[in-house]
């Protein structure tokens, strides 16, 4: 594959990685880490990557929603994600994540499935101990795959008051998380020449996918959006076993 195409590919998929996590809240890191490991020298490099285009893509919807986040509810998940993402990425060097990838999958498709049959029953409230539970598995996933998302967006999605919240909520961890976890990966040695001209040649998709996806939302009922997470959770998954 020629490096003309690989950069192709990366722009196309950023794209579309832009647009699901604008109408879904999050997915960035997995559509994106369904192709990036095959193109990139390292699978380090492709975390790397795939965490500063998240970073970028999240900015602009953070700031739009910033004045519906609930900092009781996000701080202590997020505190929680930035320390264990910060020695998941330390183990990534020592170790290959593609099998502990599967189970990951194998897990994320059972918790869909009760999601979506069962959604009205899921209360998480925003309690020390499950922001530091999910905080911690959110951290464990980032570090080692770049799919930070499932767990956070759980938690948000049952503890959000409204679609608004749930976006800011996320938004912002997705931002603050991925600048903190370029800085771990480039002290690492995951941030290389490949990597930031990669994440230049994506950046106008990534405004791209950012821009159709805010239109879709716009029109999307509160309920559709619950669905559509679930869903895309269990998709999610499959594409974790299988590749």
């Amino acid at each position: 594959m020629t490096e003309s195409l690989i950069l192709l590919l990366i722009a196309a998929f950023a794209a579309l990685s832009s647009f699901v996590q604008r109408v879904t809240g999050f997915g960035f890191g997995i559509v994106m880490m369904t192709m990036l490991p095959y193109v990139m020298p390292s699978y380090g490099e492709a975390t790397a990557l795939s965490g500063m285009l998240a970073a970028c893509m999240a900015v602009v919807p953070a700031v739009q929603k910033r004045r519906h986040v609930r900092l009781k509810k996000l701080l202590p998940i997020l505190l929680t994600f930035l320390v264990l993402s910060f020695f998941s990425v330390k183990l990534l060097t020592v170790i290959d994540g593609h099998s502990l990838k599967r189970l990951f999958g194998v897990a994320l498709i059972l918790v869909s499935i009760y999601l979506f049959f069962f959604n009205d029953k899921v209360r998480l409230k925003p309690t020390l101990p499950v922001q530091i539970s999910l905080g911690a598995l959110s951290g464990a996933l980032g570090g080692m795959f770049a799919m930070q998302g499932p767990p956070a967006v759980v938690y948000f999605m049952a503890s959000s008051e409204s679609k608004d919240e749930y976006i800011a909520a996320t938004q912002w961890y997705f931002v603050t998380g991925n600048l903190m976890m370029t800085l771990f990966r480039w002290r690492s040695g995951f941030v290389t020449q490949p990597v930031l001209e990669s994440a230049l040649t994506a950046l106008p998709a990534v405004a791209l996918g950012l821009w159709i996806g805010a239109r879709v939302y716009s029109r999307l009922h509160n309920d559709h959006l619950r669905k559509i997470v679930y869903i895309f959770l269990a998709l999610a998954g499959v594409v974790s076993v299988v590749l």
